[in-house]
């Protein structure tokens, strides 16, 4: 390193690099809980991450100090924005987990029953069965939208 030239100190790199490792193993897990903390730890650590990029310095104020002295702003905007984001996903995150707890009296996600069918067949090396038609574009149920229902008055005359 240059003399009077700083750069980011190993304790906030190697915790940016432990709040990412930890979220991302958070978000790995079933319980909507865990995936909260999973998606804060996450941004948290990815805002710390940005916050190294930017150069240190003084208030960027036009008219505090030298131009070659301030810090970077667009590092600051970013982690606000950042922030910003991280919330609503939270808020989101934390209706969801309230909804199933709510319903179901627990917060984990359960499989999904095609989830489990494409598991077993790629246990016994089976291909997918695949959709070959001949019923015709307008006699396929999942492929024709129903028509809306017809109200009083509405026909011929």
């Amino acid at each position: 390193m240059r003399s009077g030239v700083e750069g980011p100190t190993l304790v906030l790199v190697v915790a940016a690099g432990v709040l990412c490792g930890c979220g991302v193993t958070l978000l790995l897990e079933r319980s909507l809980s865990r995936i909260l903390l999973g998606v804060i730890l996450l941004g948290n650590g990815v805002n710390v991450l940005i916050l190294l990029g930017g150069r240190a310095g003084a208030a960027p104020v036009v008219g505090t100090a030298p131009a070659g002295t301030l810090s970077d702003a667009l590092p600051q905007a970013m982690i606000l924005t950042a922030i910003v984001i991280t919330f609503g996903l939270t808020a989101f995150l934390l209706a969801v987990s309230y909804r199933s707890w709510y319903l179901t009296g627990d917060d984990e996600v359960p499989d999904d029953i095609e989830d489990r069918q494409v598991r077993q067949a790629a246990e016994r090396n089976e291909l997918a069965t695949a959709d070959l038609g001949g019923e015709g574009p307008d006699a396929d149920p999942e492929q024709v939208d129903p028509e809306p229902p017809r109200r009083r008055g509405d026909g011929p005359g």
